[in-house]
């Protein structure tokens, strides 16, 4: 569960009457609003939850650890889903049809072992799958000075300032480009959505969801030729035109379209007409994106606009160096990408076997007290 005090958005009126809340103690389970999708959250805290939440109390035989792990179970989620009510988002439990189901029961001393084992073992995989997310991160930190170095000198020794606070030195052969001078610049826009006769056409329609700091070949939505002919801003780009997010969740993101493409109005496309290109240019946006993010407006969430894009200043070679640089650049973020992998397959196995071990342990597949975590059978520890 999470404390309000934690929350970076008020959802509570102090002055609001409190009435017929529930009040939660520490080790009390709570099903929420949809509770399918979101579970049973344990309670570590004492507060106050809404009517619409089901408050459960451990009896005094239950251990509460244990059903912590145990409303977790993959057996227990089986359960919820053949008990629940409604379609989608508005999947709940069905209260009455939960409060018949059948829960193991062991003596409460042998609940203790298995929480005391499955505390000892679920922290040791946390720590590791936290290992194996803090070395993907440090893996894309590494890449981004890599394309950083690569893009402002390329190892030449000898440098000059570029007069830009945040990007102050460039390798001293190279000129400063202005983007606004060297890509035509252009966005799109997003057809009435109640219109079916727009949508799922032949041509690709690129959002910023589709942009993930590489090519982009499929998109996830197409517009038909009637949303370009009543839309006069839905133009079709060229492949190898560089995409950048301008505002939402993925601001400051970008990719190069592989496939001819229009895009909706969050997105700023780059054509290549003059001496940097657009590939070249990709990496250096990739390689700058927290500085080019510092220069946004906005709140929580900034944007960046066409006019800020076009008055970058972006440093380049010769085109010829500018194409061996783009050929290392791809070397690297494939090399680191395959690492990335690997760091994200781990993560994800130590979730499996995190899974698989509580079902084990809470329904008495194997004796914890002989377990060492490292031969449970079944193959599901680590």
């Amino acid at each position: 569960m999470t404390l309000r005090s934690d929350l970076d958005f008020s959802v509570w009126n102090p002055d609001s009457d409190v009435s017929n809340y529930k009040l939660v103690e520490p080790d009390d389970f709570v099903v929420g609003l949809r509770s399918f999708q979101h579970g049973i959250s344990h309670s570590t805290v004492r507060g106050l939850v809404s009517p619409a939440y089901t408050v459960l109390r451990a009896a005094p035989e239950a251990e509460p650890r244990f059903y912590k792990y145990y409303f977790r179970s993959s057996l227990l989620i089986s359960q919820l889903a053949n008990i629940t009510q409604g379609i989608r988002q508005g999947q709940a439990i069905d209260m009455e049809a939960f409060q018949n189901l059948e829960i193991p029961l062991p003596p409460l001393a042998e609940q203790r072992r298995i929480a005391d084992f499955l505390d000892i073992e679920t922290r040791r995989m946390d720590g590791l799958r936290a290992a194996s997310q803090r070395q993907s991160a440090l893996l894309e930190e590494r890449l981004t000075e890599q394309l950083r170095q690569l893009t402002t000198s390329a190892g030449h020794p000898e440098m000059r300032a570029t007069g830009v606070p945040w990007m102050p030195d460039m390798a001293a052969s190279w000129r400063l480009h202005k983007i606004g001078r060297s890509f035509r610049t252009g966005s799109g826009t997003t057809p009435r959505s109640s219109d079916t006769a727009y949508f799922d056409g032949e041509h690709a329609w690129v959002n910023t969801g589709d942009l993930r700091d590489s090519w982009v070949t499929e998109p996830s939505k197409t517009v038909t030729s009637k949303a370009l002919a009543d839309y006069p801003t839905l133009r079709v780009y060229p492949p190898g035109s560089l995409v950048v997010a301008m505002y939402g969740a993925t601001t400051g993101r970008v990719g190069i379209l592989g496939v001819p493409a229009c895009v909706n109005q969050a997105c700023c496309v780059l054509s290549g007409t003059g001496a940097v290109d657009p590939e070249f240019a990709f990496f250096w946006f990739r390689a700058h994106r927290l500085e080019i993010l510092g220069l946004a407006s906005g709140g929580g969430q900034p944007n960046i606009s066409q006019d800020l894009v076009r008055s970058l200043r972006i440093p380049a070679p010769a085109k010829d160096e500018q194409h061996r640089i783009v050929r290392t650049a791809r070397e690297w973020q494939d090399r680191i990408a395959a690492q990335r992998r690997l760091q994200e397959r781990r993560a994800g196995l130590l979730a499996e076997r995190r899974q698989a071990l509580i079902t084990a342990a809470v329904t008495g597949q194997f004796d914890v007290t002989t377990a060492s975590g490292r031969n449970v059978t079944g193959g599901v520890a680590v």
